[in-house]
């Protein structure tokens, strides 16, 4: 099955097939953004790489766990029965076809709570992003935040509530 997409040029609405990124009107664009992207690809390879993984994602012992169990099989199995469990809706605003499984309360402040089907539910995005932004304030996780001792909230209704309509 051809497979197809806009066109990248501003404000033109052709559809181009793919590999393509521009129409036929546009297409002396198309070499142009292909350097583009190459040019991008090599200044941003394996340096780029390496301080995303030492100053992110590896930054300690502790989240190089973290980021170990999310590659690891007993979390592709705990994710996949979230999922089913929940038929692919976020529990935060139920939209249908989400397919990302977040932490009630996070690892980061309750590690036993890892492996717990209970502290898992499936969420869209645009709600995981409004929750991670929530727990870095509620819970104090993230980088550069002291934790902070609150109550554990287990309820998705109650984070709901805290997350779109503030907790002052």
């Amino acid at each position: 099955m051809t497979r197809f997409r806009r066109c990248r040029y501003p404000g033109c609405h052709a559809m181009v097939q793919l590999p393509d990124h521009y129409c036929q009107q546009h297409y002396e664009h198309e070499a142009e953004y292909l350097a583009n992207r190459q040019r991008w690809a090599r200044s941003h390879n394996r340096q780029y790489q390496h301080r995303y993984n030492t100053l992110t994602r590896n930054r300690n012992s502790v989240k190089h766990d973290q980021y170990q169990f999310y590659r690891s099989r007993q979390w592709q199995r705990l994710r996949e029965q979230v999922l089913e469990r929940d038929h692919y809706i976020c529990q935060y605003c139920s939209q249908p076809n989400s397919n990302t499984v977040d932490h009630i309360v996070p690892i980061e402040y309750d590690e036993a709570l890892k492996t717990n089907l209970n502290n898992l539910a499936t969420i869209c995005c645009k709600c995981h992003r409004l929750k991670t932004d929530w727990e870095h304030e509620w819970y104090g996780t993230g980088i550069d935040n002291q934790r902070k001792q609150v109550a554990e909230l287990h309820d998705v209704l109650s984070i709901k509530y805290l997350m779109t309509k503030g907790y002052q």
